[in-house]
């Protein structure tokens, strides 16, 4: 669905998505590497479950919040790829320490 521009020189690095290996660009995004590596969905809305993908890829929407390197509510799209990344799609709420939340608040 999503294609890179022609080859370039730029270096390629590897990262995980959701803990399977992938290749990415240096200069990408995070948003970008993982369009264009097949994952459209970065995370899923706490109330509903929908799945949220990227959306206006400037970092106004808030859609393409990710965990990267054990921290959440990262924005995709403003974070620079990185050696080495893990990167997770993020489930429903989340609370302060980026712990799903299991039940509603009273």
């Amino acid at each position: 669905m999503f294609r890179r521009l022609p080859e370039s020189d730029t270096a390629t690095l590897r990262f995980k998505i959701d803990g399977r290996p992938a290749t990415g660009r240096a200069g990408e995004s995070v948003a970008a590497a993982m369009l264009a590596a097949g994952v459209v969905t970065c995370r899923t809305t706490p109330i509903g479950g929908q799945k949220r993908a990227p959306y206006c890829l400037m970092g106004v929407c808030f859609e393409c919040l990710v965990t990267i390197d054990g921290i959440g509510n990262r924005q995709a799209c403003l974070i620079p790829l990185t050696e080495g990344m893990d990167i997770r799609s993020q489930d429903g709420a989340r609370d302060m320490a980026g712990e799903p939340v299991t039940e509603a608040a009273p």
